[in-house]
């Protein structure tokens, strides 16, 4: 596996989303298109794509009956939390409400879906 693939609204909203990430990981994006398509490539290979839907409906976080479910999130690995959560705010993600356990912070980026900071080997 490379990496997901991750919904969001079409068009520039999508491109923003891989603007997010290409700020937050510092990977490039490697192609795109006009109709909210990108990839974003590490250098080792990992990528994340996004891709603009014109159905799509952000996640609710945390999961609620006859809301729509998140299907997966991102974990991220660091050495500081606290300074990931203060870079991942500044690239334009928001601290979730709803923290259910203490060593982890859970995130929310442009487009609504839920991600993970937690100290680990990066």
């Amino acid at each position: 596996m490379r990496g997901p693939v991750v919904d969001a609204p079409p068009g520039d909203e999508a491109l923003a989303l891989a603007a997010f990430y290409e700020r937050l990981l510092g990977w490039p994006i490697a192609q795109s298109n006009p109709g909210g398509w990108t990839l974003l490539q590490s250098p080792e290979g990992l990528k994340i794509e996004s891709q603009g839907l014109v159905d799509y409906q952000p996640p609710t976080w945390p999961n609620a009956p006859d809301e729509q479910q998140m299907m997966l999130h991102i974990d991220f690995a660091t050495g500081d939390v606290d300074a990931a959560v203060a870079w991942a705010i500044e690239a334009g993600a928001k601290v979730a409400e709803y923290q259910p356990q203490p060593n982890v912070k859970v995130m929310l980026d442009p487009a609504g879906h839920p991600f993970c900071l937690f100290r680990g080997a990066v």
